[in-house]
C-alpha cells in the first residue's frame, strides 16, 4: 500500500511538472518572453545588461514565435499585424534565420530609405533630428567614443534619441533601399555602431518574434545579481520597469 502511494506521489509530481512547464512555454511562445541586451547597438535606448519584456501577440505569430523555431505555423504569420514605424522589434536575423536581433522599424512596406551625409531620408524626405548633447561612452570593442545624442522625431511623430559619432562613418551614405512587401527596414539607434538592414538586409514580416515592451531589470556587470553588497553599484535602478520607445 506504501509502495502504491509513493508511486502515486511520483507520477503526480511528474504531472504537475509537465503541466507547469507546457504553461510556461505557452506564455513564453504567445504572450511575454524575456529578453536581455547583449550589444551597444541599441544605445541610448537600450544598455548592455537591461533585462527586458517582449510582447509576442502584437504582431501574430509565425514559426519564429516558437522555441527552436518549430514550424507549428508552417508559412507565414496568424493573426498577423503590422508593426508601427518606430517600434523596436525582437526578429530573427535574415540571413540565418537562427540568431535573435533587436532594432527599431525605420521602413515598412513601399519606404524608400536612404542615408545621406550621416541623415536619415525617409520617402525622400529628411527625417527631424534636435542635437541634445554630447557624450561619451565605452562600447564593447573601440572603448571609450565620443557621441552626439540627438531626438529624432520619425514621419509617423515617434520621438527617440539616437547616438552618432559623426556623419561621414561607413553607413553614413547608402544606396536607396526599397522596401519591399510583407518585408521591414531596420536600424540600430547607434546609427554608427549597429549591423542592421544598411548591411544583412530587409526583415521579412515571418521573422519577426515581438515587440519591446519595457525593462525590468539593469545591471552595468559590476555585480552579480546574487552578489547584494554590490547592488549599490551594478544595479541601474532607475531604469526599472521603464516603458520603451
Amino acid at each position: 500500500m506504501e509502495k502504491k502511494k509513493k508511486k502515486d506521489t511520483f507520477w503526480s509530481n511528474v504531472r504537475g511538472l509537465f503541466w507547469a512547464l507546457l504553461i510556461a512555454l505557452a506564455i513564453r511562445s504567445l504572450i511575454f518572453e524575456p529578453y536581455n541586451i547583449p550589444s551597444s547597438s541599441m544605445v541610448p535606448t537600450l544598455l548592455i545588461g537591461d533585462y527586458l519584456f517582449v510582447s509576442k501577440y502584437d504582431y501574430g505569430y509565425s514559426r519564429h514565435s516558437f522555441p527552436l523555431s518549430v514550424p507549428l505555423v508552417p508559412r507565414g504569420r496568424i493573426f498577423a499585424d503590422e508593426p508601427q514605424r518606430g517600434d523596436i522589434v525582437i526578429f530573427k536575423l535574415p540571413t540565418d534565420n537562427k540568431t535573435d536581433y533587436i532594432k527599431r522599424v525605420i521602413g515598412l512596406p513601399g519606404d524608400r530609405i536612404q542615408m545621406a551625409g550621416g541623415r536619415l531620408y525617409i520617402n525622400d524626405k529628411l527625417v527631424e533630428r534636435e542635437k541634445i548633447a554630447e557624450e561619451d561612452w565605452v562600447v564593447e570593442v573601440e572603448g571609450l567614443v565620443h557621441y552626439t545624442k540627438y531626438l529624432e522625431t520619425l514621419p509617423n511623430g515617434v520621438q527617440h534619441l539616437i547616438y552618432e559619432q559623426g556623419d561621414n562613418k561607413i553607413l553614413d551614405d547608402t544606396d536607396v533601399f526599397t522596401v519591399p512587401e510583407n518585408h521591414y527596414f531596420m536600424m540600430g539607434d547607434n546609427r554608427d555602431n549597429s549591423s542592421d538592414s544598411r548591411i544583412f538586409g530587409f526583415v521579412p514580416a515571418q521573422n519577426l518574434e515581438g515587440k519591446a515592451r519595457f525593462i525590468f531589470y539593469s545591471n552595468n556587470g559590476t555585480g552579480a545579481f546574487w552578489q547584494f553588497w554590490k547592488w549599490g553599484d551594478s544595479l541601474r535602478l532607475e531604469r526599472f520597469f521603464k516603458g520603451l520607445v
